[in-house]
């Protein structure tokens, strides 16, 4: 995978993010271990049985900036939930990606992103074909997730936040955009809407999608070159 960043980064045409989703996190009068700071720390329930909703965190970090975007959702992880994350930063930056021609993309082959899911695929060709870019995917193999440089930042939010009682998205949303990575603060966006598990896509659609959905002939796992022209 070296080789493969390295030559996007070495593509003034190309930016490069790594992305990745964090555990969810239950909201509630929950004790998350660590210290309170707060001079009078708040009473938290001692058992976590019960909560009253959860976060899912999806986070974007610009590999060319070192900017961190995290999105909350309120649903599922699901490959539409990702996909709508990814083209919301893409809406978000591309006046600053005008004259690029390549998005390469680092992240690890969870359930909802595998190169072989369906519905993560037909998204991401028809994000490819919206944006008309060239999107590839540089995947991390099993076991080596910890080099998913997105990763990093997750630790540092669970360290700026352990302690902390998030018992509510206002509450979780606050301590999320307080926090700072290499010293800038991080975009955080909420997510509403519900994400339906188990969408089926037809052998039709992913026939149609394949032609540009192209993996490498010597990592076809692990690298795939997504191209515009779906509907061209």
């Amino acid at each position: 995978m070296f080789a493969q960043n390295q030559a996007a980064d070495d593509n003034p045409k190309s930016v490069r993010v790594s992305i990745d989703s964090k555990a969810k996190v239950k909201l509630g009068n929950l004790s998350r271990g660590g210290k309170a700071r707060v001079l009078e720390a708040k009473k938290a329930d001692d058992h976590d049985t019960t909560w009253d909703s959860i976060l899912v965190p999806f986070g974007i970090l610009n590999l060319n900036s070192d900017q961190l975007s995290i999105y909350m959702g309120q649903s599922a992880e699901t490959s539409d939930f990702i996909v709508d994350c990814l083209t919301l930063w893409w809406k978000e930056n591309q006046h600053q990606y005008a004259e690029f021609e390549e998005w390469v993309i680092d992240l690890d082959g969870g359930a909802a992103t595998r190169s072989d899911r369906r519905q993560f695929i037909k998204r991401m060709v028809e994000l490819s074909d919206e944006i008309g870019i060239t999107i590839r995917l540089i995947y991390y193999p099993p076991y080596h997730s910890k080099y998913n440089p997105i990763e990093r930042c997750w630790a540092a939010l669970e360290n700026y936040w352990n302690g902390a009682i998030l018992d509510s998205v206002e509450a979780a949303l606050q301590w999320t955009g307080n926090m700072a990575w290499k010293g800038i603060a991080p975009v955080v966006h909420l997510v509403n809407g519900t994400y339906e598990k188990g969408i089926k896509v037809s052998d039709k659609t992913l026939k149609r999608c394949h032609p540009f959905w192209q993996r490498s002939e010597t990592l076809p796992q692990w690298d795939i070159t997504i191209t515009p022209g779906l509907l061209g």
